[in-house]
């Protein structure tokens, strides 16, 4: 415990408008970053968002920070960054169709204070911040609009040639329902389906036009049109094509922040689950490897991470019945990583493990039951070696269920 405690650093708190003085430690922790994957160890609590609303102010403030990414769709996205840029469109109309399925837990009073922050900044601020959806459960109209759009305006015979490539692929229902009507086609059809995606991204690479850096957006929105037909063209009753299918995503989402990196030469806060900003998976069978491993292949040192972990509290999560419901578990059991994590300080803390004395590393290599917990609950325990998932680890001692707008 005492080697543990060398390392910690006290947090006086998780809500974004207070004095952020206390995170210095780890604005000196993360200055070389180019990116950094924040966690949080349920979809929907309101102190992991918070914190991130927290944490990514500091960083816009004292690092230079200006895109804010999340684990949503990159189409939800791009209307997000409309507004957060240029005003354009309710944000809370945009969550409202954008943030469903299970993007659900993102339709959070919270988020949209962050949204609502970061349009705010903006209009007082010359050096602007983003908002960024790096991943592929669904490729909304935004989409194809924004691509033939741009093919139509600088090259109008390539535009007729995708056009009706893309009425085939556009979704019919909503973000929500989308997913489910795509899965109950014939997996052939699926397939076809990719092809035709993977057919119009071939196209618009293979005919640039002169304005090059709208051509680059084009491609990548097209990229991401084929990622998500990818995704469902996997058999996702079949083990071994369903873990294919998750490294898809997680690939696709690595992908989809660098390129945005390298785009823009923004550096980023990605917010994503703790299972998906990790650099090893805690279930190799069926998750052979995540977000975290491929942005720290591609970005090498340039990607740090931090995971969350807390001690009790309550969260929302679809139960058995799917239904949404809020639980409310701990405190944690004495043989889980946050029992001993949570002895560490009376308070919230920030714990580098990259600099704990070598008696303390050997018991975070130690795999052990960590909470974890997705769209569904209850669920077991996963067992965890931090040292190997993380480089730093935000714990708090108690969470509470966001607050869900739809």
């Amino acid at each position: 415990m005492t080697a543990l405690r060398r390392s910690a650093y006290p947090l006086r708190t998780t809500e974004p408008y207070a004095d952020r003085s206390d995170l210095e430690p780890l604005g000196k922790l993360v200055a070389d970053a180019c990116v950094v994957g924040l966690g949080q160890a349920t979809h929907n609590s309101h102190e992991f968002f918070t914190m991130k609303h927290r944490i990514f102010r500091y960083l816009v403030e004292k690092l230079g920070f200006t895109t804010f990414a999340l684990e949503a769709n990159w189409s939800a996205g791009l209307r997000l960054n409309d507004y957060v840029l240029h005003g354009k469109g309710d944000p809370r109309q945009i969550m409202d169709e954008e943030f469903q399925g299970s993007y659900v837990f993102w339709n959070t009073l919270e988020h949209l204070d962050l949204i609502e922050w970061m349009r705010a900044h903006n209009e007082r601020h010359e050096r602007k911040v983003q908002f960024m959806g790096a991943d592929i459960g669904h490729a909304g109209e935004e989409l194809y609009d924004r691509v033939l759009t741009l093919a139509m305006r600088h090259a109008p015979r390539l535009g007729r040639e995708l056009a009706p490539l893309y009425r085939q692929l556009r979704p019919e229902p909503g973000a929500g329902a989308w997913p489910g009507h795509y899965l109950a086609k014939p997996l052939e059809e699926r397939r076809w389906l990719v092809f035709l995606a993977r057919r119009a991204l071939a196209l618009l690479r293979r005919h640039p036009w002169p304005d090059a850096c709208s051509h680059a957006w084009a491609v990548r929105h097209a990229k991401v049109i084929a990622q998500t037909w990818t995704l469902y063209a996997h058999d996702l009753d079949d083990p071994a094509q369903l873990a294919q299918g998750l490294l898809h995503r997680d690939m696709a989402m690595a992908e989809n922040t660098v390129w945005w990196r390298l785009r823009t030469g923004h550096r980023m806060l990605l917010s994503a689950h703790n299972a998906h900003v990790a650099y090893e998976s805690f279930d190799p069978e069926h998750y052979p490897r995540v977000l975290g491993a491929f942005l720290r292949q591609y970005l090498g040192q340039r990607y740090v991470n931090v995971g969350f972990t807390f001690h009790r509290g309550s969260f929302n999560a679809w139960n058995e019945a799917n239904n949404m419901t809020s639980f409310t578990v701990g405190p944690a059991a004495s043989h889980s990583n946050e029992h001993t994590l949570d002895q560490i300080d009376d308070d919230d803390h920030l714990l580098d493990l990259r600099t704990v004395p070598a008696r303390a590393r050997a018991w975070l290599q130690v795999p052990r039951p960590t909470g974890v917990v997705g769209t569904v609950y209850p669920v077991a325990a996963p067992l965890i070696r931090l040292a190997h998932s993380y480089d730093m680890l935000i714990h708090l001692r108690r969470i509470t269920a966001a607050h869900l707008l739809a």
